[in-house]
Order: structure tokens, then C-alpha cells, then sequence
């Protein structure tokens, strides 16, 4: 069952396993709390942050009081009664306790908040913190949205003044902290997502997991795009989370903060508010259940036809040469009609639930008319009462609404956790296995590459295309490797280096960095020249006239003449010709000095003189070579010659006795 299925038919528990695998990690190691503590953690970051807040709030009012007794009192006094009401209540101690139990929570988990984990959570709750400064600011705008209309309704042109200054310092206020709010949210995310996306990076090369996810077989992955996962899903899963996050922690603040206020006016009105809520909620949550497949959809249609234009643009000479626009086009268009018929299907889906959402707003803005018009005509309370009232039912609904609002950016959360959390656990399951060295097929040998009676199958293939192969290159040993094309000559280069295991037997190889392989088309780092000569090894190790004398040894001297600077950034896949690419190749293998060589067709775009001159330079440095090759001039350089019949069959001898069958 392919990544996409799997993720579609995720249980809603299943889902949070995954978002845990995903954002635990960045605050707590996996392995040594549980998810049911990470959750606790974040309810006691708001233990913290609240308790400071009452704390900072009461010093405030404490000392406003002694200073400007008569202005807090008359138009602040909704803020302090509630202030004063919490104290004198079983609120105050219910307050302190869950500070005080917050405190001793992350006081008990101060071990592992090492490695600058607890940088992480002291900017999420400073975050929290000026979410709770712009709610509580809110609040107080409510208080005063009701004094300022019964001023209007009272015609009191001096107190509607004085009150509507404090109603602009009120947004004065709000803004910075807004800002600040804003800033170090993306700070945080931003952290968040080097961390994951390193964690990933370090993952996905790890054991050859790179390897493993991009077979030659399209079909034999079940990650697609890799690179688009590493990349976007990070940045979207950093962003969402952080925003789903600090959502919920301000809904949650709107909701305590209005929640006794809307109580204090209207019972019948506080009910009928969560009954509608709980109503709506399910309503949509059901509807949008198809989006999140939809969504899923559309990100791997979107990475696939992105991947396609990245290959045009890696190939153009190539598709250049053959003309080949007819065929390029067409591909191309079939993705981008892939990406198109998808998106329809996202407009529809996304239509209906607007006019869900749509219906739902319009509805929820009728309750407070219709349940406050009974008590404001009976006289029972006083029209900015009821403004006051209308602003709370609106702060809580908001709150409760949460998931609503968001449904459609949830449908796309849920999609990438999908995609990141299935490519997570994949790399995981691979780079945790067995490295080359730890398998049971192959161990160590410092001195000789030793195959023993194996059988090598192609993935995915019943056909052997090497039958009880038994081989041994020591040190300086020489070995060319021929036989009709598709015999499984590079399949043998690949058993060899590891990529391909054999189906039994096993084998003798030396350890990494002793063995070095070089295909027909050389691979060519996004870096300098300097990076590309020493490639895998250290650069630091080589000064530059000695990487110039490398240069020149492999007659590549007209190379110094055009990038005399090292240090130089180019395209070199494109700027270099083959036969460049393949002359840089064996520089690479002369500078890392390695054991053991193995050349897949290395000097196929060759002249006869040059393939002459760089396999000398190959005897000198006594290097044990296995080459694979056509051409009967590379004889001479070889002391063994081993035949593959494509079959299965094989066939050892020495080079003297082989001779070449003429095309």
C-alpha cells in the first residue's frame, strides 16, 4: 500500500502519533517523556504565564490605586472588580495552585530541557504571554465599548471623550505587543524549522537512505519527491503548527477571558452559544474530512510537475540536441493537467465549505439580538450592557469557532503531516538498519575484495543475472569486466560497493574510504572547483598548486587557464564536456588516494592517447582497479579479464588469453 493510501486511512489517533513523532522532539526527547507529558507541559506553560500575569495585573492595579484612585475607579472598574472578584474567590486559589504546579512541572523536567530546548520554550511563552497582554486588553475594551455607548446613549460629551482616549491608548498598547507577538513567532518558527529540517537531512543521508528512496524503479518507492518534503513540508508544517499551536492557546485565553463576562449578563445566552458552537463544529468537521485527502493530493501533483520543469532545465542541452520539445511539452502538460484537474476538485470542496462557514457566521450574528432584546425592552439592563454582551458573545463564539474558521488551512496541515511523518518514519526504518559493514553479507577486509559463491538478482527480478560468482582482488590486482550490454556488468560494481545486496554468499570489501567508485558520467558537486577535485575528502587537505598539478597531470591545464581562482562557483555539469567531467574524475581518485577503484566505463569519452595516459597514472600509484569497459584497448591495462554471459554464467581469465569478438 503506497504513502498516499496509507495516509489517507490514518485514524485521527494514528494522526497526533504522527504530529507528536513530528513537534515533540523540538521540546522534549521522544524517549524519554511520552505524548501525554508533552501535552502536559504545554497546559502548564499557560499555568506559568497566567499566574505571572494575575501577578503583574494585581501589582499594577495595587499601585494605579494608590496613585490615581479616582481614574481607575471610574473607568476602570470593571477590571478591577474581576480582579478583586478572583482573589476573594475560590478563583484566586485555583489560580495559584495551577502556578505553582506549572512551575514544579517544568522544574521536574529541567534535564531534559538541555541541547536549548528550554530556548524553545521560553519563546513560546513569551508568545503566550503577549497573546494573554493583547486578550486581556480585549477584555478591557468590552468594559469599555459599554461605558462608551451608555455615554453616548446618556449624552455625557465629557466622559465620552475622556473614555475614548483610553479606548485609542488601548490599540496604542495593543500594537507593539502585537508585533512583538508576530516577530517572535516567526523567530521561533524558523528554529523550529532548521532543527526539523536538519534532523531530516541528517537522517536521509544516513546509511545511503538516499539511495534507498530514489531507486532507479519510480515504482519502487512509495515517497515521492523527497526533496519536496525536506524543503516545503517543513516550512509548512513549522508555520502551521506554531500558528494551530498559538490558535488554540488564544482561543482558549478569549474564551476564559469573556466566558464569565458573557456568564455574568446572560446565562440563556452562554448556552445557547455552546450548544450552536458544538452544532456547527461537527457539521464542518465532517465536511471537511474530504479535503484533506484533496489537499494531499494536490501537494504531490504540485512537487511533480515542479520536479519535471527541474529536469528540463538539468537536461536542456540534452533535449536540445534531440529536439526533443514535442515530447517535453507534452509531459509537462500532463502534470500541469494533473495539478489543474485536482485544484477543481479542491474549488468545489472549498465552495462548499465557505458557504457552510458563511452560513454559520451570518447565523451566530442573530443570537445575541434575539436572546438580549427580551431583557433590554424589559428594562432589566441598560444598552451599553447590551453592546458589552454582543462584543463577549462574539470574543467566545470566535474562540469556540476556532477549528471552524480554520478548517480549510487544517485540511492542509493534516495533508503535510501526512507526507512529513510517512517520509519521516521511511528514512527512519532505512537509516536505522544495518550499515554495509554490520551486514551479514558483507565484512572487512583491508587488503582484497573477496566475493564468495553469490547470487545476484536484479530488485524486483526472479532472474539471476551472476549465478555462484567467485572472486578475489588483492592489492594492485587488475580486473576488467566485459560483456554484451544489459549482462549486469554495472549490477556487479554496484554489489560490490554495497548498493546491491547478494541473495546469498557473502562478501569481503575494504572499509569506506579504501574503495572508490567513478561511473561513465561523473557526479559533480553544486560547489567550486576546488570542492569538486577533492570530492569526498576534505578540501583543507590540498593546497592549490597542488590541486593545479593534479590538474595538469590529467591534462586538464586548459581548465587552470579559463578558473585560475579555485574558489569559483560554476554549473560545471553544463560548462564541462564528458570527456572534462571524466579527466576531473580521475584527479578526484588521485588526490583521495583510495585502496581500491572502480571505473564504470570511466574513460568512455576518451580518446585512445588520453585513456592511455590516466590509466598509467592508475599503475603508478599501485591502486587495485576493476574497470568495466568495450573497448579492446583497455586490455592492456588489466591483468584478469571477467566475462558475464547476461545468463547468469560467468567466465574468469587472463587478459592475454581474452579476445574481443568482432562486431
Amino acid at each position: 500500500m503506497t504513502d498516499q493510501n496509507l495516509s489517507n486511512k490514518k485514524s485521527p489517533r494514528e494522526q497526533l502519533h504522527s504530529l507528536r513523532k513530528l513537534a515533540q522532539p523540538f521540546f522534549l526527547p521522544l524517549d524519554q517523556s511520552n505524548g501525554l507529558q508533552f501535552i502536559w507541559l504545554l497546559i502548564s506553560l499557560l499555568f506559568c504565564v497566567g499566574g505571572i500575569v494575575l501577578i503583574l495585573l494585581t501589582g499594577v492595579i495595587e499601585i494605579s490605586e494608590n496613585f490615581w484612585p479616582i481614574l481607575i475607579e471610574k473607568y476602570f472598574g470593571g477590571v478591577v472588580n474581576t480582579v478583586k472578584y478572583i482573589w476573594n474567590s475560590l478563583w484566586g486559589w485555583l489560580l495559584s495552585g495551577c502556578f505553582v504546579i506549572g512551575g514544579l512541572s517544568f522544574f521536574s523536567v529541567r534535564h531534559q530541557l538541555r541541547s536549548k530546548r528550554w530556548i524553545h520554550w521560553v519563546l513560546l511563552g513569551v508568545i503566550v504571554l503577549m497573546l494573554l497582554g493583547v486578550n486581556g486588553i480585549n477584555a478591557g475594551i468590552g468594559f469599555i465599548a459599554r461605558d462608551l455607548t451608555n455615554a453616548l446613549v446618556e449624552k455625557r460629551e465629557d466622559g465620552f471623550y475622556k473614555i475614548l482616549g483610553i479606548y485609542a491608548c488601548c490599540f496604542v498598547i495593543a500594537l507593539p505587543i502585537r508585533l512583538s507577538q508576530i516577530f517572535i513567532t516567526f523567530k521561533l518558527g524558523i528554529i523550529w524549522r532548521e532543527w526539523l529540517s536538519k534532523s531530516l537531512i541528517s537522517d536521509y543521508m544516513k546509511n545511503q537512505a538516499y539511495y534507498t528512496l530514489n531507486p532507479n524503479d519510480e515504482l519502487a518507492t512509495d515517497v515521492d519527491n523527497p526533496d519536496q518534503r525536506i524543503s516545503d513540508d517543513t516550512k509548512s508544517f513549522t508555520e502551521q503548527s506554531l500558528n494551530f499551536t498559538l490558535g488554540i492557546f488564544d482561543a482558549f485565553l478569549t474564551f476564559a477571558l469573556n466566558i464569565i463576562i458573557l456568564y455574568s449578563i446572560s446565562k440563556t445566552l452562554t448556552f445557547s452559544l455552546f450548544a450552536y458552537a458544538a452544532f456547527a463544529t461537527s457539521v464542518l468537521v465532517i465536511a471537511g474530512k474530504k479535503l484533506v485527502s484533496i489537499n494531499y493530493d494536490q501537494l504531490r501533483y504540485e512537487a511533480d510537475f515542479r520536479y519535471g520543469l527541474v529536469h528540463i532545465r538539468d537536461n536542456a542541452e540534452s533535449i536540445a540536441f534531440y529536439s526533443g520539445e514535442g515530447p517535453e511539452k507534452v509531459e509537462s502538460q500532463r502534470r500541469l493537467g494533473e495539478v489543474v484537474r485536482n485544484f477543481n476538485l479542491l474549488i468545489i470542496w472549498k465552495a462548499i465549505i465557505f458557504a457552510i462557514k458563511r452560513s454559520i457566521n451570518y447565523a451566530g450574528n442573530f443570537f445575541p439580538y434575539l436572546i438580549m432584546a427580551i431583557p433590554y425592552f424589559a428594562g432589566e439592563i441598560d444598552y451599553g450592557r447590551f453592546i458589552q454582551a454582543s462584543f463577549a458573545f462574539g470574543m467566545v463564539e470566535s474562540s469556540l469557532f476556532f477549528v471552524v474558521n480554520q478548517i480549510e488551512e487544517l485540511a492542509k496541515f493534516t495533508a503535510g503531516i501526512n507526507r512529513l511523518a510517512g517520509f519521516q518514519s521511511k528514512i527512519a526504518e532505512v537509516s536505522q538498519g544495518l550499515t554495509i559493514e554490520q551486514n551479514d553479507e558483507y565484512s572487512i577486509n583491508d587488503k582484497s575484495i573477496l566475493i564468495n559463491n553469490t547470487n545476484l538478482f536484479p530488485p524486483g527480478s526472479n532472474s539471476p543475472i551472476i549465478k555462484n560468482l567467485s572472486l578475489s582482488i588483492n592489492e594492485a590486482d587488475t580486473l576488467l569486466v566485459v560483456g554484451p550490454s544489459g549482462c549486469g556488468k554495472t549490477s556487479l560494481l554496484r554489489m560490490i560497493s554495497g548498493l546491491w545486496k547478494p541473495e546469498n554468499g557473502n562478501i569481503e570489501r575494504p572499509k569506506k574510504g579504501e574503495l572508490l567508485f567513478i561511473p561513465q558520467k561523473p557526479y559533480l558537486i553544486l560547489g567550486s572547483l576546488r570542492e569538486q577535485l577533492c570530492y569526498p575528502t576534505d578540501e583543507n587537505k590540498f593546497s592549490d598548486d597542488h590541486l593545479r598539478s593534479v590538474l595538469t597531470e590529467v591534462n586538464l591545464a586548459s581548465l587552470i587557464d579559463r578558473y585560475p581562482d579555485l574558489t569559483i562557483k560554476q554549473d560545471w555539469p553544463r560548462i564541462l564536456s564528458l570527456g572534462e567531467q571524466q579527466r576531473l574524475a580521475f584527479g578526484r581518485l588521485l588526490l583521495n588516494a583510495p585502496r581500491f577503484a572502480v571505473l564504470d566505463e570511466a574513460t568512455s569519452a576518451l580518446d585512445i592517447t588520453t585513456e592511455e595516459h590516466l590509466y598509467s597514472l592508475l599503475r603508478k600509484r599501485d591502486l587495485a582497479v576493476i574497470s568495466v569497459g568495450h573497448r579492446p584497448t583497455l586490455i592492456d591495462f588489466h591483468e584478469s579479464v571477467l566475462e558475464l554471459g547476461g545468463d547468469g554464467s560467468w567466465k574468469l581469465q587472463p587478459s592475454s588469453s581474452y579476445q574481443f569478438e568482432k562486431s
